[in-house]
């Protein structure tokens, strides 16, 4: 059974995009990491959508890479230009073994059950050079009792859950984690900072996770 669907909600989105849409402008927390990297580093950026955080971090200097598995989204970015998108699913990286010096992922990851997730931060740590970082976002575990409240929910394996809320992309696999699980999950990897964050809808709890690549194979 196919988990990771949740591109073709989010390629209806990027179809519709306006200008006044919040997918268009890029997290705080992206431009403070991007603060402390090198100059020029090459950056992957899985899940792009409509590259908000592609295109700004390519006006300020950096060689990026924009993939996602919407081909709507990729389009706005070749639109704009001066990033080299690549349309492949975030298990399956096109790309040689250490070939960033970071993954930016925001958003995108835990679109899928567990089998998904773990071939993804595989993925991403096969592609990234040792000492590369990782910054992401996760679901945390304290969101999903907001959401069971919300819609009926079924889960689908291990903290995969699918809801009956039409319109929305929770029809598709969400996983949700606690800190002892995310943890696990990131082999290979050292934390760097993990903050269990509300975004702006209330209980929209995300883990924002940052996680350097460890040096051995």
């Amino acid at each position: 059974m196919k988990t990771d669907t949740a591109d073709t909600h989010w390629s209806a989105e990027w179809a519709a995009i306006t200008e006044d849409s919040k997918w268009l402008t890029p997290e705080p927390d992206v431009i403070a990491w991007a603060g402390d990297l090198a100059p020029g580093a090459r950056i992957l950026d899985l899940g792009a959508g409509v590259g908000r955080h592609a295109l700004w971090l390519a006006r300020n200097g950096f060689d990026v890479v924009a993939l996602d598995a919407a081909p709507e989204g990729l389009a706005e970015i070749d639109r704009q230009g001066g990033v080299d998108t690549v349309l492949a699913r975030m298990d399956a990286l096109p790309f040689d073994d250490e070939a960033f010096d970071h993954v930016l992922s925001w958003n995108v990851i835990y679109h899928g059950d567990e089998d998904v997730l773990l071939r993804t931060i595989s993925e991403i740590r096969r592609v990234l050079k040792p000492g590369g970082t990782y910054l992401g976002t996760m679901l945390s575990a304290r969101r999903l009792p907001h959401e069971q409240a919300k819609y009926p929910g079924t889960e689908i394996g291990r903290n995969a859950w699918v809801f009956d809320a039409p319109g929305t992309d929770k029809i598709h696999p969400h996983y949700f984690c606690a800190a002892a699980e995310l943890l696990a999950l990131f082999q290979g990897f050292e934390c760097l900072s993990l903050v269990d964050r509300e975004h702006d809808k209330p209980s929209s709890f995300h883990w924002h996770l940052v996680m350097e690549r460890l040096g051995s194979r």
